[in-house]
């Protein structure tokens, strides 16, 4: 077992809509983030995980996950899953806690 306060917690601002504190773990497998987005992320195109899967819980707020293929509109309590690959981008005003399988690494993280 492993607890990761939020005090340890690693703050990153990817863009100037979206803010990101990662929890910090010794385990390869699996990470976990809280994301607020402002606005859009990523501001221009779509992102893509190269090799992670991404499951998200929204914990306040609206908004719309888009791909190239569909549009979702989602609200506090939803959960949505993005498949490694699959271009997308967010867009509203909500916090979010994401996990991401395995370990997210910003190396495959990639925006077209």
């Amino acid at each position: 077992m492993y607890l990761a306060k939020k005090a340890t917690t690693n703050k990153l601002s990817p863009s100037a809509s979206t803010t990101i504190r990662e929890y910090l773990m010794p385990e390869n497998s699996v990470s976990g983030a809280v994301a607020e987005i402002r606005g859009k992320y990523p501001e221009i195109g779509f992102a893509v995980n190269q090799i992670c899967k991404e499951l998200v819980y929204i914990i306040s707020g609206a908004g719309k996950l888009v791909t190239k293929k569909k549009t979702v509109v989602f609200s506090r309590g939803d959960s949505l899953f993005i498949a490694k690959g699959e271009a997308f981008y967010w867009e509203g005003n909500f916090t979010m806690y994401m996990v991401t399988v395995p370990k997210f690494d910003p190396k495959q993280h990639i925006v077209l």
